[in-house]
């Protein structure tokens, strides 16, 4: 099926979308998709656990069609208080409409599944089942596979509304593998953002004690995230492939956060500076590690040579990517699992014909060819990068010839058009179909 030949929706057919905080500066991808599905004519009504409440906001959010319906809508304590008062009676209705249900999955909640954030998203999704209803839907997609998924998952148990859901990187990575197996055998479809992503997920289902749930890894679908080729696009950087005697204009992206690899970054700079390479770095994001990476960056000696620009948004990082001559994707896996999937920001740097260099780490060998669209280098290797650098910095053939593959592949690849119209197939499937009775055993209840 395409969009195209989609037979016409069923009146008042609508996916109900679930965020876990809507919306977050760093999350492009969830806006982006967001607004693909729009586009491409999916009937949305979106809600969000909760509200960042974020002083910059991407300017986008204002062509999203759709309201957004918060489950935490108050701050403070008796705010707290009032949410959690709304969901025990959205329960309560719950519990007259269908009590043997409702029973048997609280009964199961108490006997197996007693953590405070499984009884926190229980009742969240009885709040969010009279939400869906309100707004007449008869599908949820949530966007991510821990909390999200989990109050998504609820729904489906106490109403037998189908649900979806997507894994990307932390939710996917730092999650119960028993639990995001559990998940994926009482959904419709999940979709993933990268090969390696899925093969987690699908091993994850494949060594479950339950041989109903192993038989689930079909429903494992990949679906790399977009980028925007239209709003992507190369400068007018001139390369003086005669001199290159420019300093070399290093740029990355990211969230300030241990995976993210930028202590590695840093040391590879030093390492640069020492040999001798004329450079500047500019790192946008904000997050936990600024403070860190600021002292780190004085200990290096690197106040000179790099800039820590904050969290910005997307069209005023327009701006770097065109000023780049290289994009660092320093990714590392952490102690604790977790590690990116495939950064949106290394595929805007690619879209905008900046060469980059990359660690080899989960999705990112999907999208960066060593020698073809960039160069990999082993994750937390800071000398393996600083060669890589080195490199680029006296080969600006080189640079120009990586950066016009990798937008050659994200355009054919990786755009928006492209990437969108599967995942838009699907949830308009999804919501045309009339809600079915096919209860699901308690046993399958989420995390």
């Amino acid at each position: 099926m395409t969009l195209a030949s989609a037979a016409p929706l069923r009146p008042g057919a609508t996916v109900g979308y679930l965020a876990k905080r809507f919306p977050r500066l760093s999350e492009t991808f969830i806006l982006d998709e967001i607004l693909g599905l729009e586009a491409a004519g999916v009937p949305l009504r979106l809600f969000a656990i909760g509200d960042p409440g974020e002083s910059v906001i991407q300017p986008d959010v204002s062509r999203v069609a759709s309201p957004v319906g918060y489950l935490h809508v108050g701050r403070g304590r008796w705010a707290s208080a009032l949410d959690y008062l709304r969901f025990l009676r959205a329960h309560a209705m719950l519990l007259r409409r269908r009590p043997l249900r409702w029973c048997a999955v609280v009964a199961h909640i108490a006997v197996a599944r007693r953590h405070m954030s499984t009884l926190k998203h229980f009742l969240e999704a009885g709040a969010l089942a009279l939400d869906l209803e309100r707004a007449d839907a008869n599908h949820i997609h949530a966007a991510f596979a821990h909390g999200p998924a989990s109050v998504a998952h609820f729904v489906h148990l106490l109403t037998d509304m189908p649900f979806s859901f997507s894994a990307h990187a932390k939710d996917l990575y730092l999650s119960s593998p028993d639990m995001l197996a559990r998940k994926v055998a009482a959904s419709s479809f999940v979709l993933v953002c990268s090969s390696s992503a899925a093969e987690v997920l699908r091993q994850a289902v494949e060594s479950h004690l339950d041989p109903a749930v192993r038989a689930q890894g079909g429903k494992i679908v990949v679906a790399p995230h977009g980028v925007d080729t239209d709003r992507f696009v190369p400068g007018a950087r001139r390369v003086d492939l005669a001199t290159c005697a420019a300093p070399l204009r290093v740029l990355s992206v990211g969230r300030l956060v241990p995976k993210k690899g930028l202590a590695v970054l840093l040391e590879a700079l030093a390492q640069l500076a020492a040999a001798g390479v004329d450079f500047e770095c500019r790192i946008a994001g904000g997050g936990p590690q600024r403070a860190a990476l600021s002292d780190l960056a004085v200990k290096l000696g690197l106040t000179e040579q790099v800039s820590f620009l904050g969290a910005l948004p997307q069209m005023q990082i327009l701006a770097h990517y065109q000023w780049a001559d290289v994009f660092v994707q320093a990714s590392v896996i952490t102690p604790d699992g977790d590690r990116d999937g495939i950064p949106n920001a290394l595929m805007e740097a690619m879209a905008s014909g900046v060469a980059v260099t990359a660690s080899a780490v989960a999705g990112i060998p999907e999208v960066v060819f060593d020698g073809t669209t960039g160069l990999l280098v082993t994750p937390g290797d800071a000398v393996a990068l600083t060669a890589a650098l080195a490199e680029l910095a006296i080969d600006a053939g080189l640079r120009v010839r990586l950066g016009t593959q990798a937008r050659d592949h994200v355009v054919t690849h990786l755009s928006r058009r492209v990437c969108i119209e599967p995942v838009a197939e699907r949830l308009l499937a999804a919501v045309d179909r009339s809600p079915t009775s096919s209860p699901t055993s308690p046993a399958l209840a989420a995390r």
